[in-house]
């Protein structure tokens, strides 16, 4: 009886990797037919980052008063103005809700970090409704025309 447990354990395991392509289904998903379809609040970053080139990744930025923060729903959290600006498209961009106030709790003094804790509160009700989980800030800088430098030379 005993011999027979370990052969038992082979067989069924055996019959576990030969069903597996059947549950999984015979034919190859073909995620290209599927266009991926812009959100409107893709739609208003990719507007914003039109004529900008995307920098390094960096985990924190500095923040001063006089730069904007801009939530884009669903999609990003946007923070500075002028030529530069940083996006945090944050691990679950789903969370994030333009008609929620967030609470941003610092570890850096005047910058904002991946790490900083982000909660998020219902504007009416004054209740806590989530967290927001940064992730790398993004700089977008504006790209400088060179095409009016170079009709001034010659």
């Amino acid at each position: 009886m005993t011999r027979l447990l370990p052969h038992a354990l082979i067989a069924g395991a055996a019959l576990g990797l030969l069903a597996s392509p059947v549950l999984a289904g015979d034919e190859p998903q073909d995620h290209s037919q599927h266009e991926h379809e812009m959100t409107k609040g893709e739609k208003e970053l990719a507007k914003l980052l039109e004529g900008r080139v995307a920098g390094e990744p960096t985990s924190c930025i500095r923040t001063t008063g006089s730069q904007s923060f801009r939530i884009i729903d669903e999609t990003a959290l946007v923070y500075g103005s002028g030529n530069t600006i940083y996006v945090n498209r944050t691990k679950h961009p789903e969370d994030i809700d333009d008609d929620e106030i967030l609470v941003i709790r610092r570890f850096g003094g005047t910058q904002l970090c991946r790490l900083d804790n982000v909660t998020m509160v219902d504007r009416m009700s004054h209740m806590y409704s989530g967290v927001i989980f940064l992730d790398d800030f993004i700089p977008y800088t504006r790209v400088k025309d060179d095409s009016a430098k170079d009709g001034g030379e010659g």
